[in-house]
């Protein structure tokens, strides 16, 4: 089995509909794929309604969390979309990406960048708006190559000239409600080191203790070095270890299942949720 649990829609900040993004995955020679937008779920009615036969959908969101001033992401795996707690909190980290945008957008102009909140709007669409479609204006105004290249101090990286804090979830608060929700928490690419700051190992052990599931080993932003390190760390602390492509369409280089996570992690993964059950595709539209 082929397994890739971290993509992105256009419900977010990927550039494929979800429908797109399903055909795609089974394209690509996948037996499973995650849908995993930022802090929301809209895209999972689409990608299940096109579902194709041979492919499995498992539903998620990742989570914008901050803990000890460092930004982190928790990929949520099958947990009850409607449940009020985690709903709740969901849309107070959606409904802060606005102001966080124009505020982002309003230190560009200062630094002499004419981009417009019409640009940015028009590059999000439907999307949940965020820091990928602030840098993809700065890609169309010529002032970076690529999409990556804003994620740097000069521009749009973790106190970086135009960044701007949003509201993000206590990492400890997000296990709890996604447990609660009948969830399953992984760390998303916690060694990430170029996107800023990463999390300490003694932060991830008391997050193990406090009931994560996992974390993302294999990853495009983590070297083998890395990911020899944090297997080993995730066998110490008794961590599932995934692996995503964290596709996100042409926003960035990475190919569906160019990194892909194990069947018996996945099978655990399945085993622990009481939220929600991955769906098998019927050959959908």
């Amino acid at each position: 089995m082929r397994i890739d649990l971290h993509c992105h829609s256009t419900a977010s900040d990927g550039t494929d509909g979800p429908a797109e993004l399903v055909r795609a995955a089974a394209a690509a020679g996948l037996d499973v794929v995650a849908l995993t937008d930022h802090d929301t779920t809209r895209g999972y009615a689409e990608a299940i309604a096109a579902l194709p036969r041979g492919l499995t959908l498992v539903t998620g969101a990742e989570l914008s969390c901050r803990v000890d001033g460092v930004s982190m992401h928790m990929l949520a795996y099958l947990f009850d979309p409607e449940e009020p707690a985690l709903l709740a909190e969901r849309e107070l980290v959606r409904d802060d990406r606005v102001p966080r945008a124009q505020g982002m957008i309003a230190k560009l102009n200062e630094l002499g960048v004419p981009v417009s909140w019409e640009q940015v709007a028009r590059i999000a669409g439907d999307g949940s708006v965020g820091r990928p479609h602030v840098a993809t204006a700065l890609v169309e105004l010529g002032v970076v190559p690529s999409v990556g290249d804003a994620f740097t101090q000069d521009w749009l990286a973790d106190g970086g000239r135009a960044f701007v804090e949003k509201h993000e979830t206590d990492p400890f608060e997000a296990i709890r409600l996604v447990k609660g929700a009948g969830g399953v928490t992984v760390f998303a690419h916690p060694a990430a080191a170029k996107r800023g700051r990463t999390v300490p190992e003694s932060t991830i052990a008391e997050l193990a203790a406090a009931g994560l599931d996992g974390i993302e080993v294999d990853h495009m932003d983590h070297d083998e070095d890395t990911r020899v390190r944090l297997r080993g760390l995730a066998a110490d602390l008794g961590l599932l270890a995934t692996g995503s492509s964290d596709y996100h369409g042409s926003r960035k280089t990475v190919a569906l299942g160019e990194y892909t996570t194990h069947p018996d992690v996945y099978g655990e993964i399945t085993r622990r949720a009481t939220g929600a059950f991955p769906v098998p595709g019927t050959g959908g539209a």
